[in-house]
This record gives structure tokens, sequence and C-alpha cells, in this order.
């Protein structure tokens, strides 16, 4: 197999690699928590020491599939929407959606950096439902690209986290403004893991994760309709349950235990005016 190598990606960029590691990983294991042969493909095309980014643990392919529960749930209602999946790296969600039988009317908004894009389009397929956008995610030019007659879905996967408190804020009132009516998906860290890593979060000996200045507890999300103009509802959706200590993080009576709850990282679902 020719492969691609993977160094052309730097700084948070490199992260959709990490991302990759851990969701391939899975996918690959028998009793994984996540069936995504694309992701597989990526890992095995792209070069790369994936070993820097430590053990592969399950923390990323449940994340995806929250996000593919909540992608498929506003399918149900609106299947011809505008799917926008901002900084999207090497997720392979389209293609997940597509096995679940979801994906026929719908259009894919597939937008990332440049050098993320390449990789994309040497190593994934084309379809004709997938625009892909080569720019950053906070370059607002791509709103202009979306088709909103038929609902809009925006998902920020790995996202907000690397962005400063300011530009996270005003890019969600950006979207609620440009798309009433939408929903947006994102997950966040909570305030002491974004501290941890402005200090420098070592992965392994030869890697140290980009600082991730944004940060919210579950509750924090929660409050965002009384932060945030234009937003009108906020939920936390629900881990899906792992293995091990990951099925036991995601039972539910434990988050009723508030130390617990303020330091575990959330998925939020915002609903827009």
């Amino acid at each position: 197999m020719t492969t691609i190598d993977g160094n052309t990606l730097e700084g948070v960029s490199a992260t959709t690699l990490w991302t990759l590691h851990n969701r391939a990983t899975e996918a690959k294991r028998s009793d994984g928590v996540i069936r995504d042969p694309w992701a597989v493909v990526l890992f095995d095309s792209i070069h790369y020491d994936y070993r820097k980014f430590g053990r592969p643990n399950q923390t990323h392919g449940l994340r995806a599939r929250a996000f593919d529960t909540e992608t498929l749930r506003f399918l149900a209602e609106h299947p011809k929407a505008s799917i926008v999946a901002l900084a999207e790296g090497l997720q392979t969600s389209f293609w997940r959606i597509e096995a679940a039988g979801a994906a026929d009317e719908l259009t894919w908004y597939s937008i990332d950096l440049p050098p993320v894009m390449a990789l994309r389009e040497q190593l994934l397929p084309d379809d004709a439902r997938i625009v892909r956008l080569a720019q950053s995610a906070l370059d607002r030019s791509w709103m202009d690209r979306v088709d909103a007659s038929n609902g809009v879905f925006i998902t920020a996967e790995g996202l907000l986290m690397y962005l400063d408190p300011d530009e996270v804020y005003k890019l969600i009132a950006d979207c609620a403004a440009r798309f009433p009516g939408a929903t947006m998906l994102f997950d966040s860290i909570p305030p002491w893991f974004s501290r941890r890593t402005l200090k420098g979060f070592k992965l392994s000996d030869r890697y140290i994760a980009p600082p991730m200045p944004f940060g919210l507890s579950v509750d924090d999300a929660l409050a965002l309709p009384q932060r945030v103009p234009g937003v009108r509802a906020a939920r936390d959706v629900a881990m899906p349950a792992g293995r091990g200590f990951f099925k036991v993080a995601a039972w539910p009576p434990l988050d009723r235990i508030g130390p617990l709850r303020r330091i575990r990282p959330s998925f939020t679902l915002l609903e827009f005016e």
C-alpha cells in the first residue's frame, strides 16, 4: 500500500492524527467501541509516528459515537439537512452516517485548513453530497456556502478547546445569528484540564499537546443560553458506554455526584432561536 507522510500536519492540525489513532485502533478491535472502516483506511495510509501520542484509548471513538447519535437524530427529522463539520480533520463521520442509511439526501460541508483538506482529497473518495471548503472555521465565509433551506446541523468536534474563549462565544453567536433554528453540537474539556494543558500536557515523552485555552464544565455549557445571544436551549449529551473504566464512567448515577460532574468532559447540543 502506498502511504502518505502525515508530517505535513503541524500544530493543532496534527491533533487529528491523535484522534485518528484512537478511533482506528478501536475500529480494528473485535470488541471496539466503534465501527469505522474509513478510519482504518486513513490510519494505514498515513505514515506517522503515532506512538508519540501514547497508548490509544476509547475516548475519541466514544466521542464520535455520541456525535453520530445526535446527527442521526437530527437527520431523522430533517433528511435533506445541511451538515456542517467545522474543523473536520480526518473524521470519517459522513461514511458512518451513510452506513446507517441516513445520508441519501443531505449535503455535507467539510471545513478545515488546506493541509488537512489536501490529505482528505488524496485518501477519501469524492462524493457529490460533500462540499469541501479548505479554510479556517473562523473564516466566516463558509457561512455563505451553506444551504439553510432544509435545516442546518453544525458540529465542532475537537475544535473549541483550542480557541480563545472570546473566539468561541463569538463563533457560536455568529452561527446562531446566521442560521436561526439551527442546531450545534460541540465537545468541551473541563476547566481544570484546560489549565493543565496551558502548563504543558505530555501525552508521551516525545509529544506535548497544544494548549487548550477554552474549557467549560457541563453546567457552564448548559448556561450558554443566558450568555450567548441567539441560543435558545442547551442539552447535555451523554457519553456512550465503553469497556472497563469507560463503562463505569458512563453510569448515569455518577453524574449526580457534584465533584465528579464538575471534572468530566461534556458534549453540548445547542438549539438556536
